[in-house]
C-alpha cells in the first residue's frame, strides 16, 4: 500500500523517469524512420523498447504525440545543422558543399523520415493526422541564404530563378534519391553499400547541376 501510494505521489509531482521516456523516444525514431515501419501501433513500439503499452501511454497519450515528438526532434537536428551552414560566412560553394554532405547524412541517417510524413499525411479515412509543430517564420539564417543565392544569380554563378526554387531544388536533389532508395537498389541490382558508393559520386553531379559552367 506505501509503495503505491508513494508512486502515485511521483506521478502528481510530475515525476517522469527520463530514461524511460528517451528508450521510448529512440524506439520510435528507429522503428518509424529507419526501420520504415509506417504503420506501427504503440503496442508495437512499446514491445520493441521491452515495456508495457501502458507505461509508454503515462508518457505520451497517443500515437500521434509520440510522432510529434520524435519528428521535431529530428527536424530540430537538421534545421540546426542548416543554420549552421547557412548562417556561416563561408564563400557560396563551400556552403553549397557543406549542406550537400550534412544533408545527404541527416536523410541517410534517417531514410524514412519524409515517406513516414507522407504516410501520415495521406492516412485512412477517418484518422488524426498529427500536428507538426513549425515554425512562426523563416529562420534568420534561411532568410539570408537566400539573399546569397540572389547575389550569386546576379553574378551569374547560378542559373537565374527565384531563389526559393533554386533552395527547393538543391534539396530535391539530395532527398529523392535516397527516399527512393529500396525501389532504386532491385532496380540496378545493387547492394545497400553500392547504392552509398553512387550517391558519393551523386554529391559532386549535384554540385554540377546546380553550378553554371
Amino acid at each position: 500500500m506505501l509503495t503505491i501510494l508513494s508512486n502515485t505521489i511521483v506521478r502528481m509531482s510530475g515525476g517522469k523517469d527520463i530514461g524511460t521516456e528517451q528508450l521510448i523516444k529512440e524506439t520510435a525514431r528507429r522503428v518509424f524512420f529507419i526501420e520504415g515501419k509506417l504503420h506501427a501501433t504503440t503496442q508495437d513500439i512499446a514491445d520493441a523498447a521491452g515495456i508495457n503499452r501502458p507505461s509508454l501511454h503515462y508518457y505520451f497519450r497517443s500515437k500521434n504525440d509520440l510522432i510529434r515528438e520524435v519528428h521535431d526532434e529530428a527536424k530540430g537536428e537538421m534545421v540546426k545543422k542548416l543554420k549552421r551552414v547557412f548562417g556561416s560566412d563561408l564563400p557560396f560553394r563551400e556552403k553549397i558543399e557543406l549542406f550537400i554532405d550534412a544533408f545527404f547524412e541527416h536523410v541517410t541517417n534517417l531514410p524514412y523520415l519524409q515517406l513516414f510524413l507522407i504516410n501520415e499525411i495521406n492516412c485512412k479515412s477517418g484518422e488524426s493526422v498529427p500536428t507538426i509543430n513549425r515554425p512562426r517564420s523563416t529562420p534568420a539564417e534561411i532568410r539570408k541564404f537566400l539573399e546569397e543565392i540572389a547575389m550569386e544569380m546576379e553574378k551569374g554563378t547560378i542559373r537565374k530563378c527565384s531563389p526559393e526554387n533554386f533552395l527547393i531544388n538543391m534539396f530535391s536533389l539530395v532527398s529523392y534519391p535516397i527516399i527512393m532508395k529500396p525501389m532504386y537498389i532491385d532496380f540496378f541490382e545493387r547492394s545497400s553499400h553500392e547504392y552509398d558508393l553512387l550517391m558519393e559520386e551523386r554529391k559532386k553531379m549535384i554540385l554540377d547541376l546546380l553550378f553554371n559552367p
